[in-house]
């Protein structure tokens, strides 16, 4: 397993991680953090990933701060917290003040929708990816399939709010894998 070598090494790798997804980083962090750098394993992305999606704030952040923890402590955390937000927080700013000119225009509003129809692209494509790691989960495939599919249900179709089904199927889900795991 490699690791950053140093608090640089982190912060360009979060940085170049930023810029390549913008919109749509969860997708990137995958192919970026396992697959090319070697950080982690697939099953370690998908644990820090799941402790990530339950803690307050962007999935991606907390991602980047637990990484960075575990390589570097605290320093590491705030390095890989900058290294994510610096470049977009610019490149926002800036993007803002061209928004404002170009409003009026539908073809900018018309890219806009675009792109948010490739940053949801992105995503299903790295569950996609990382389905061959629910082999090791508590819970298996078949049980994290269909728990996915319901949560589809409930909230896209069924129009649930999004706290109850966390909730529910949350609770479910730690209590079928906490009884799996009990020795």
């Amino acid at each position: 397993m490699n690791r950053p070598q140093s608090l640089t090494d982190l912060f360009l790798a979060f940085t170049r991680l930023a810029l390549q997804g913008f919109g749509g980083v969860l997708a990137v962090a995958q192919r970026e953090l396992v697959e090319r750098l070697g950080w982690m394993s697939k099953e370690e992305f998908v644990e820090t990933l799941a402790i990530a999606q339950v803690l307050p704030g962007p999935n991606v952040v907390n991602l980047s701060m637990m990484i960075g923890d575990r390589f570097f402590g605290l320093r590491g955390a705030i390095t890989a917290l900058a290294g994510m937000l610096l470049a977009p927080a610019v490149i926002v700013l800036l993007l803002a003040v061209a928004y404002g000119e170009l409003s009026r225009h539908p073809i900018a509003v018309n890219a806009l929708r675009g792109m948010g129809a490739v940053s949801a692209g992105l995503i299903l494509a790295t569950g996609i990816k990382l389905l061959p790691a629910l082999k090791k989960s508590p819970l298996g495939r078949p049980l994290a399939l269909g728990m996915a599919l319901l949560a589809f249900v409930l909230i896209a179709l069924l129009r649930w709010p999004l706290v109850y089904v966390l909730a529910v199927l949350g609770g479910a889900g730690m209590l079928v894998a906490w009884w799996r795991m009990k020795p």
